[in-house]
């Protein structure tokens, strides 16, 4: 029988998915020392300034229909070593073993957690990002990891305890955001971890949001934006790519779209106001990726389609309004929010039409492959729009260092930075400053 995943990264970590098991045009009012116009950001992001963009097209170029369509997924694969041989694997994608499911699928990337049997110690965390690394030689792959700090922690216990988002944001102060974004940063990369699914530019603004709270650095817009601008240069700073989540805001709930489909009824003027400038902070600071969210928001999009499906919403205010040319990543696919309308196959479909570029952790993963490469070969996707998706994943690798040759984690290295005294001595400062 087949576990259901629990999703990724709307996770509360505690809540109604536990980490522990496999559950089911211009912005206004904005603070522009906070978020710079979107005019000013357009075209900024790092994956659409990479310097090499004719390595992107050479890669890009010799890729088959099916390479292509691969790289536009980021699946949970299952054990603690590229070898191991688990039942999971092989309900899921027709072979044992984490390497064969990335050599037969040859996906973009892959995300780790704890629920997979993904993380057990440093050395066996090491060995499977090499591992895996190495089941992917022509396109290295994005490793990715859900790690927040604070109650979101999947690399818990192996890394440094540093505050989560709430606790930074009491601080009033941008420069710890910075400093604990860069701890983490350089713990993962040392555990051959190259993508975070971090910050989280969500504005809480509603005490009873069950899936968000302390997960955001704040409930005032203006505050909260520093923060998320300094987070993504603090992830760069240790060379690493971040995410900022969950577009176009999560924060106005009290629906977990874990297990519902939240509705929030902001205006385009409210959304301006309040959702918008954390999000445009980070574009202005070359964030890699943007996450969206299974909301609907009816005043933004009619339809009635969540987030993650929404070509008004991903396309038109964050791509055309914001200006932000990086990778689009959904949520988890596998979230209870976005499969109320549409089957496994059309969901991943509709969200590549929307504006996707990334579709992370599919509950159906033949399925969903399936359905876009059908797309694809119909023309309901074309192929200037793939080429379009895996040009901007391309872009990101390249910008990251990790298009030439994947990284080799040293485990060694990674023993000696983990949870070091440094880096805990920033999470004493930070809880020591906050209020």
């Amino acid at each position: 029988m087949i576990a259901t995943m629990v999703a990724g990264c709307a996770g509360t970590g505690a809540g109604a998915a536990s980490p522990d098991r496999p559950a089911a045009g211009q912005v206004s009012d904005m603070a522009t020392s906070a978020a710079p116009s979107p005019s000013a950001t357009s075209g900024t992001s790092a994956a659409s300034a990479t310097p090499g963009a004719s390595k992107v097209e050479a890669v890009l170029a010799r890729m088959s229909v099916e390479d292509k369509v691969g790289q536009l997924f980021m699946p949970v694969l299952y054990g603690p070593a590229a070898n191991t041989v688990s039942g999971e694997n092989q309900a899921r994608f027709g072979v044992g073993t984490p390497a064969k499911a990335v050599a037969k699928y040859r996906p973009g990337g892959v995300i780790l957690f704890p629920w997979a049997d993904n993380v057990k110690n440093v050395r066996q965390v090491v060995a499977l990002t090499n591992g895996l690394q190495k089941a992917s030689p022509e396109i290295p792959l994005l490793v990715g990891a859900d790690q927040e700090n604070g109650r979101v922690s999947r690399m818990a216990p192996l890394v440094t305890e540093m505050p989560g988002a709430s606790v930074i944001g009491s601080t009033g102060d941008p420069s710890l955001a910075r400093r604990a974004a860069k701890v983490t940063g350089i713990e993962l990369r040392a555990l051959g971890i190259n993508l975070d699914f971090a910050p989280v530019a969500d504005v809480n603004i509603n005490p009873r949001n069950p899936v968000i709270g302390p997960r955001a650095y704040g409930s005032d817009p203006k505050k909260v934006a520093p923060m998320v601008a300094a987070a993504v240069q603090g992830f760069h700073d240790a060379g690493i790519a971040s995410t900022a989540k969950h577009f176009p805001g999560h924060g106005d709930t009290n629906v977990d779209s874990h297990s519902g489909l939240p509705v929030i009824q902001h205006s385009l003027s409210q959304w301006n106001k309040l959702d918008a400038p954390p999000f445009a902070a980070a574009i202005g600071k070359n964030i890699d990726a943007i996450m969206s969210a299974h909301v609907v928001m009816p005043k933004l999009d009619p339809s009635g389609d969540p987030a993650t499906l929404s070509k008004p919403i991903l396309t038109g205010l964050l791509r055309e309004k914001l200006g932000f040319n990086g990778v689009v990543s959904t949520d988890a696919l596998d979230m209870a929010g976005v499969r109320k309308k549409y089957g496994d196959g059309q969901v991943a479909v509709r969200a590549i039409q929307a504006g996707v570029d990334l579709l992370l952790m599919p509950p159906d993963f033949p399925k969903a492959y399936g359905a876009v490469l059908a797309a694809v070969k119909s023309g309901k996707i074309s192929t200037a729009r793939l080429d379009q998706s895996v040009r901007r994943l391309l872009k990101l690798k390249a910008a990251r260092g990790l298009l030439d040759r994947a990284p080799v984690a040293d485990p060694a290295e990674a023993e000696r930075v983990l949870r070091s005294a440094e880096h805990r001595k920033v999470a004493q400062l930070i809880n020591e400053r906050a209020r």
